[in-house]
């Protein structure tokens, strides 16, 4: 047996592991032109949505509902995909090491995101004259705290995907030539692999992922506060900001299976992702979809027993009202279909189960955004001292299925360009753990005996 790796990839020397990751990095083959030319085109359907969108201006909250609903999401999804590198490597686990630059890179869809992020500033309402977290905080007290939260949040996820790239930006460098050689030098940044360095970086990368962590969860704090609670006259509930970070937890997961899943299918990196990555990540999105259920029920079982009328019409409005469809679509994807399919053990060590389970939790929580933020946005009196009517729901037109599509492709154009910057398969770690294993017999079967210098 061995541990997290294919067979394949530990019987290559060092050097033949990175001549080949690098090799498939440099690679731009007819499959990934056609990706990005495709990308490319849905987001500029994207643009013209919003250039449409921006004819209505910004005086029509709900008519940008679903705008936030997919900045959410991508916030929830591909900005709390570090978290699968961040959390196996404070553990130490090993099977981590083949996807953690994959995860890592998500950190550059979160710069995307920040730009998509800016026109919300312009639909969230000042605190005056109505109830927010902010008490008698400044009037833009959300719009100031809310934009740092995501600065910072973008800012970490770059620079602790930069600090691990260091050494295979070096790696790259000394197997190019001209330009690109040119641009890894700058990128390495005088890297030599001294003792130094190696205690910095490690220094770096922990620190910057306890940082990326702990402005994850503010972060969502932050926009579950100001972006539907503070929106939804009456509407108090301490354990909503937790179920939305937590749903982010759930959504890391889901994205970065599937994100494997195509690494290993389509883009030839089955040598090195395999089936123990899926193996550990399923046990881990079980966990997260029992959470996901106890955190929703935690919340809605409050509302439901107290029975005031403010907190009936809050339920009619998220959960048994116009959204009820959506609701019940979010409740099978995101805990009932990962239950049934999760607690066995064919599906959940295997490669495909999970990956199904994935799709099924990202279209879930896509669902799920829809049902909060586009319910929340079209509340128009938000000074009120409770909600008292519950609005429609709004069906999304042509403006917004262009916005939906655009973002989302804008968000896979960034990944897929920045895999083109830095290797997706992260090269120091895979030496690393070459380095520190050994494969020896242990009566009838053969052991990977690893080493521990930590």
């Amino acid at each position: 047996m061995h541990n997290g790796h294919n067979g394949e990839a530990l019987a290559a020397s060092p050097e033949e592991v990175t001549q080949d990751i690098l090799r498939k990095h440099r690679e731009f083959t007819p499959r990934f032109k056609a990706l990005v030319a495709v990308l490319a085109v849905l987001f500029l359907l994207g643009v013209v949505g919003f250039i449409i969108r921006l004819q209505d201006g910004f005086e029509h909250r709900v008519k940008w509902g679903y705008y936030a609903a997919v900045v959410v999401y991508l916030l929830t999804t591909a900005q709390a995909a570090p978290m699968v590198a961040i959390a196996p490597r404070l553990a130490k686990a090993n099977w981590r090491r083949p996807v953690s630059r994959a995860a890592e890179m998500f950190g550059v869809v979160g710069l995307f995101n920040l730009l998509l992020f800016i026109p919300l500033l312009f639909l969230l309402p000042s605190t005056e004259g109505r109830r927010t977290i902010w008490f008698d905080g400044p009037s833009m007290s959300p719009h100031i705290w809310d934009t740092l939260a995501m600065v910072f949040l973008v800012l970490c996820g770059l620079a602790m995907l930069w600090a691990g790239s260091l050494p295979d930006m070096a790696a790259a460098r000394d197997h190019s030539s001209g330009r690109r050689q040119g641009l890894f030098a700058k990128l390495a940044m005088g890297w030599r692999g001294t003792d130094l360095q190696w205690f910095l970086i490690r220094h770096r990368i922990g620190a910057l992922a306890s940082l990326y962590f702990m402005f994850l969860v503010f972060t969502h704090f932050l926009i579950a506060s100001d972006f539907v609670l503070g929106l939804v006259p009456g509407w108090k509930d301490s354990i909503f900001p937790a179920f939305q970070a937590l749903s982010a937890l759930q959504s890391s997961i889901a994205t970065m299976l599937v994100t494997m899943f195509v690494l290993r299918k389509w883009c030839g990196y089955e040598r090195y992702i395999g089936l123990e990555q899926f193996w550990a990540l399923s046990k881990l999105l079980l966990a997260t979809s029992l959470l996901w259920f106890y955190f929703w029920w935690s919340g809605f079982i409050i509302f439901w027993y107290g029975r005031q009328p403010v907190e009936q019409n809050v339920i009619s409005l998220i959960i048994s009202g116009p959204y009820l469809p959506i609701f019940f679509t979010t409740f099978i994807l995101n805990f009932i279909i990962p239950l049934v399919l999760l607690i066995w053990n064919a599906v959940r060590r295997s490669i495909l189960g999970p990956t199904v389970v994935g799709c099924s939790i990202l279209v879930g929580t896509f669902f799920d955004r829809i049902r909060l933020y586009v319910s929340a946005f079209s509340i128009e009196d938000v000074t009120a001292h409770a909600l008292t009517v519950v609005p429609p729901a709004h069906t999304p037109d042509i403006a917004d299925i262009l916005i939906i599509i655009g973002a989302l492709s804008g968000a896979g154009l960034s990944y897929a360009l920045a895999t083109k910057v830095f290797p997706v398969v992260n090269i120091w770690e895979i030496k690393e753990y070459m380095l520190l294993r050994v494969q020896a017999a242990f009566h009838r079967m053969e052991v990977t005996i690893l080493a521990k210098p930590e």
